[in-house]
């Protein structure tokens, strides 16, 4: 069975930065369009930004010039690093990976907490 482990959430400052990893384990298909998504309380879940096996990205317009997104297919690995946090980055994030075979897989989440 296909996991994915996300790690790296936290608390930091506003203005701070932190990097999230979502590794695929016991892996044995290819990946495709891999992304992270975010959920605040509240608040419906929404998308932060998109990678391609071909590394094209797309971002939230609330995000673009501070976060990017990056993968590193020999290890089966997505990134997201957040530059310039802000409260409003504050939210539950969670990879969301295109497993060949097998169809979209969500992480687990890890939380991330920006204080003012």
């Amino acid at each position: 069975q296909v996991q994915l482990v996300e790690s790296g959430g936290g608390l930091v400052q506003a203005g701070g930065s932190l990097r999230l990893s979502c590794a695929a384990s016991r892996l044995i298909f290819s990946l495709n369009a891999m992304g992270w998504y975010r959920q605040a309380p509240g608040k419906q879940r929404e998308l932060v930004a998109t990678i391609t096996t071909g590394g094209s990205t797309n971002y939230a317009d609330s995000v673009k010039g501070r976060f990017t997104i990056s993968r590193d297919s020999a290890k089966n690995t997505v990134y997201l690093q957040m530059n310039m946090v802000k409260p409003e980055d504050t939210a539950v994030y969670y990879c969301n990976v295109d497993i060949t075979g097998l169809g979209y897989r969500w992480g687990q989440g890890t939380q991330v907490t920006v204080s003012s």
